[in-house]
């Protein structure tokens, strides 16, 4: 590899969560601050969600190396299970052999096993990464075990991680009584411009270039537009680029060698690739009994959305539907964990536009007041999360200057 012609003893950006790569950016330390709770409080249960990539797994990987020897820890990562297979891993954790148990039998021996534990001044922690993949089922059982205590305490703590999807299992009407069992939830997001450049020289650092500039400075800013700040993504792509420079036997990675890493994994700029608030270019289906022709290709409405006062994003109306929300596969995606992964949409004819919500967890308001259904008029504004939607109807004000927002792309985190 490149170690040697870089005069590093370590490949500086490697995919596996090595906790002495960790690099501790605000958000990073705040997570593991709230994990490291759940040992300081005797009803510890937080829960920590954020994308994929943003460095969970590696925040857990380094938790549990500092955890202290009275801390037994049962680990799991493989969560799509029945309840009784759960429980049953829980216990191969913590060194039962429970295969042949059923269900009660699995639930006392665990009962047992923790108050057996905490008489002996010992702490038991359950860690479940990939944890939205768990089934309401799975998730009820987590709240069960929750609830063992003694007069005094809870005798098991608990850390669940997991994507944003996460969020919404907790925020269901299902799961209220265990999103109240959650003393802490905490959202990771993706790094700054800042926190990027500085994630790449810790690595750098740690792997051995001891103060050395290995990237091109007018490099940095590429790598943030290519990756959006996600730690999994800046490391695949500088990988990728220290190869490139590797092999025109080169001890600096230039914009050059960056420029071909981006070819050769065939990457777009962050905000496009992801689809971050991007309005899709072709034009959206019909709705049903209208035609493809004439009129309906015709301008009804205009969207404006809004964040924190600012005007982020607007979109022409047709006929036909778009979907709303905050996954890659809407219509119009809003990247913000207060939208849901389908939250709404809004159904456009040639006399009439609706926005209807899709049961999202948080619901769209009008006049703060709560709304399953409401025909739009011009100027009405909609809040969706902490986003707003000025509807603005162009078949009164056709004289309205037309804009090149339908094709913008654009990022907004929530």
């Amino acid at each position: 590899m490149y170690l040697e012609l870089f005069k590093l003893h370590e490949l500086p950006f490697r995919l596996s969560p090595d906790p002495q790569f960790l690099y501790l950016s605000k958000q990073h330390a705040r997570a593991k601050a709230y994990m490291e709770s759940t040992i300081w409080f005797t009803d510890g249960f937080v829960v920590i969600t954020g994308e994929i990539g943003a460095g969970k797994t590696t925040l857990i990987e380094t938790f549990m190396r500092e955890l202290q020897t009275d801390v037994i820890v049962a680990q799991i990562n493989q969560t799509q299970l029945s309840p009784t297979a759960f429980l049953q891993t829980v216990l191969v954790q913590f060194g039962f052999t429970p295969y042949n148990m059923k269900k009660p039998e699995v639930l006392a021996t665990l009962n047992d096993f923790l108050m057996e534990q905490h008489t002996s001044g010992r702490k038991v922690l359950l860690i479940v990464d990939e944890a939205q993949n768990l089934n309401n089922k799975v998730l009820e059982e987590v709240r069960m075990l929750s609830g063992v205590e003694t007069t005094k305490d809870k005798a098991l703590r608990i850390i669940l991680a997991g994507q944003p999807e996460l969020n919404d299992k907790l925020n269901s009407r299902e799961l209220v009584q265990l999103a109240q069992r959650v003393r802490l939830r905490f959202h990771l997001t993706a790094l700054t411009r800042a926190e990027t450049d500085a994630y790449i020289d810790h690595r750098l650092e740690v792997a051995g270039s001891q103060g050395r500039r290995i990237f091109a400075e007018e490099a940095y800013p590429t790598i943030y537009r290519y990756t959006g700040g996600v730690p999994r993504l800046i490391n695949t792509l500088c990988d990728t680029a220290m190869m490139a420079a590797f092999g025109r036997n080169s001890d600096g990675v230039s914009v050059g060698d960056l420029e071909a890493a981006i070819k050769e994994l065939q990457w777009v700029e962050y905000a496009a690739r992801t689809n971050r608030m991007h309005a899709p270019v072709v034009e959206q289906a019909p709705m049903p009994g209208t035609s493809t022709g004439g009129a309906n290709g015709q301008v009804i409405g205009r969207i404006l959305i809004a964040h924190e006062g600012k005007t982020t994003f607007e979109r022409e109306l047709r006929p036909g539907r778009i979907v709303i929300g905050r996954t890659a596969d809407n219509d119009l995606q809003i990247d913000s964990k207060f939208i849901s992964r389908h939250h709404c949409q809004i159904l456009t004819q040639q006399d009439s536009c609706v926005i209807e919500d899709l049961n999202s967890t948080n619901g769209i308001y009008m006049h703060s007041k709560r709304v399953r259904r409401h025909n739009l008029n011009d100027g009405d504004v909609v809040v969706v999360g902490r986003h707003e939607i000025m509807y603005i109807d162009e078949r009164h004000s056709r004289g309205r200057p037309p804009t090149d927002g339908t094709d913008t792309q654009v990022l907004v985190k929530g």
